[in-house]
């Protein structure tokens, strides 16, 4: 992993990127209670037909070094990954903000959507595996967010080519990381 201080002229140090993943290993708030503008906590931008930038709020869960995140293949979020999985997920913690870079991929393997629809039942969604969905296996519910389409909803894994963050908090340091 290569390491890039970003506030050096600051005389900050940079950011551990194991403080980084202990932050996130540690759990974050999907949304807040209230109203207000900081409700949600995770973005995902995927890449339109023309290149611009799509960008909506999603669940997403951080699972062996990896963020994991559901939409329905029918959305545009859905049809952009399909054709170009190049993506990007912004995640806002108190501690600091972080950005990951990489490639979304079609998660399948039912033993995973498994343990993935036992942590977002943890967090208050009750999904279950669909093995019949197509293309393959999916997860559904009585609900999902709004923006995700109707069921089944896929599951697609963030592999991450690279990461920044900038602390909101002392030291205040900014770094990026290229896997």
């Amino acid at each position: 992993m290569d390491t890039l201080n970003l506030a050096e002229r600051y005389a900050a140090p940079p950011i551990a990127w194991s403080e980084v993943t202990g932050l996130v290993d540690a759990g974050y708030a999907q949304a807040t209670v209230d109203a207000g503008p900081g409700r949600h906590t995770c973005w995902l931008t995927s890449l339109n037909a023309d290149g611009s930038p799509h960008t909506n709020a999603v669940g997403g869960l951080w699972r062996e070094a990896s963020f994991w995140f559901v939409t329905g293949l029918s959305t545009r979020r859905g049809r952009n990954l399909a054709r170009d999985p190049r993506c990007t997920l912004a995640l806002s913690l108190r501690e600091l903000d972080l950005v990951v870079e990489g490639r979304a991929a079609l998660v399948t393997d039912p033993a995973d959507l498994t343990e993935l629809a036992a942590l977002w039942n943890a967090e208050g969604w009750p999904c279950e595996l669909d093995p019949a969905a197509e293309p393959g296996p999916a997860l559904t519910a009585p609900f999902s967010a709004q923006s995700a389409g109707g069921p089944p909803w896929h599951v697609f894994r963030l592999v991450a080519s690279s990461a920044h963050a900038v602390q909101t908090v002392e030291p205040h340091g900014a770094t990026r990381w290229r896997f």
